[in-house]
């Protein structure tokens, strides 16, 4: 990354998740005993943003919360980490987002998530003067798919007339054979500069060069529909990037696994902050991979996502 300060709007979704441990989860109608609680800010928008500032950008959320404590305690959480809360919406009438989990003695998980204020997003709140301004003088925007649709459209869009760079983290789903199932997208989510694809019950990281093989046709397809850099983390096995000129496998770090929980936010909000930075897709990915590597190195969710100055640290050993 550079020296200047890259300007980044991070569109996404933020939660409350609230975690409850007990002995065993209740039957109907039962109720049991807890043995732990805790209650963070969460939501892949709210770490996003939280990683690119501490990447050093100055840095934006857009996103919806609801009228409520929980609303108050993400608004503070993001000016807590030096994320500009300006476009962090307000819905009268709606909770905020909720993810309620509960854990048993033998480490069985169950839980409940409510979309709440983030599905309530709406495109003219994208659209009004001071978001239009803040998109146009952006140099990248990032948006998460946990966004409703038409608004990911609409900041698309609108990105796009200002040439404004657009990264955009969606989820794509993978059949038994490892062939891409055709997304029921939008024709604006293949004008997008770079698509970080999140690939539901895939474990390419884990698996073979065949599979990677895979991954890297998947990628292909993807830019024959139009979009221009398609990055994939593969986890132990590094980093694919595909364009235009053909795809390229970039070494994984190798540090020790702690917990992965906030690592493919701290990834996506890595590149991001590099992108923004002017670098090339190339280096962007690398200093993303640096990113997710560390934050998996940590225990914790926004605890583990790492710094600037972290992650500059790590690239420089792996060039020794």
């Amino acid at each position: 990354m550079t020296g200047r300060i890259p300007k980044v709007v991070v569109m996404g979704p933020g939660y409350v998740d609230i975690a409850i441990k007990c002995d065993q989860f209740p039957g109907p109608g039962e109720v049991v005993e807890g043995s732990g609680f805790s209650c963070v800010p969460t939501g892949s928008g709210t770490n996003m943003a939280i990683e690119a500032a501490r990447c050093g950008c100055e840095t934006y959320l857009i996103g919806k919360v609801g009228d409520d404590h929980f609303g108050q305690v993400l608004r503070e959480n993001l000016q807590k980490n030096k994320v500009n809360t300006d476009f962090l919406y307000k819905a009268n009438a709606i909770n905020t987002g909720i993810i309620v989990g509960m854990s048993d003695s033998i480490g069985e998980n169950c839980g409940c998530i409510s979309t709440g204020a983030n599905r309530a997003l709406a495109p003219d709140e994208i659209e009004c003067a001071l978001a239009e301004q803040l998109i146009s003088s952006s140099d990248v925007c990032l948006i998460d798919d946990g966004v409703p649709q038409r608004v990911a459209v609409t900041a698309i869009r609108l990105a796009s007339g200002y040439s404004t760079k657009v990264i955009l983290n969606a989820g794509l789903s993978v059949s038994e054979s490892g062939e891409l199932i055709e997304p029921d997208w939008p024709m604006e989510f293949y004008s997008v500069n770079l698509l970080i694809p999140k690939l539901a019950n895939y474990t390419a990281a884990e698996s073979g060069a065949g599979n990677v093989h895979r991954l890297k046709l998947i990628g292909s397809e993807l830019i024959a529909g139009g979009v221009g850099c398609v990055v994939i983390s593969i986890g132990q096995r590094g980093t694919l990037i595909i364009d235009r000129q053909g795809s390229e496998q970039l070494p994984a770090f190798e540090l020790d696994l702690a917990d992965h929980t906030g690592s493919e936010d701290a990834f996506a909000g890595a590149l991001a902050a590099s992108c923004g930075a002017g670098d090339s897709p190339k280096d962007a990915a690398k200093f993303a991979s640096a990113a997710e590597a560390l934050a998996a190195s940590k225990y914790g969710l926004q605890e583990s996502l790492p710094s600037r100055e972290e992650i500059i640290e790590l690239l420089q050993k792996q060039s020794d």
